[in-house]
């Protein structure tokens, strides 16, 4: 957590903000949990840590956290926005199950090089993207076969 401290006290002072107790209550509570987080979920964690932490401030530091390269958006559904770790965490893509929301990561070295000729062939210069391919997982399959029957 030392490191990733101190990159977002270096992206706070360029936006002439400061590290703030609270600020530092999010950082912590974010990080020690791996996944993809709402913010209700970090709310919780941060509030474990310091009970009196208000929602308006855990929703401003993931947002300062992502500005930061710490955090990114993972899995936009209609559901509310996740966040997982960003900083030293390889790129990859997501499977989500459309029923009961579970998350599979992955990374396909041919879907990679797909989307690097699809940037090549339209002039784009690559600097990055986010898939997420919706399904159903093969339990909830299993579950809608057996319904059908």
């Amino acid at each position: 957590m030392k490191e990733e401290r101190l990159l977002f006290e270096r992206y706070l002072r360029t936006k002439s903000l400061k590290m703030t107790s609270p600020r530092e209550t999010v950082l912590a509570a974010f990080l020690e949990t791996e996944g993809h987080l709402s913010a209700e979920d970090v709310l919780a964690a941060a509030r474990r840590l310091s009970p009196g932490i208000g929602q308006a401030t855990v929703f401003r530091t993931l947002k300062l956290l992502s500005e930061a390269g710490l955090a990114r958006d993972a899995c936009q559904d209609e559901g509310p926005r996740r966040y997982e770790h960003a900083y030293h965490h390889s790129h990859h893509d997501h499977l989500l199950c459309v029923r009961c929301g579970k998350i599979i990561e992955f990374c396909d070295p041919a879907i990679e090089k797909a989307q690097d000729m699809i940037f090549e062939a339209y002039g784009f210069k690559a600097v990055g993207h986010t898939m997420e391919l919706k399904g159903l997982c093969a339990e909830c399959a299993s579950l809608e076969g057996s319904k059908a029957q």
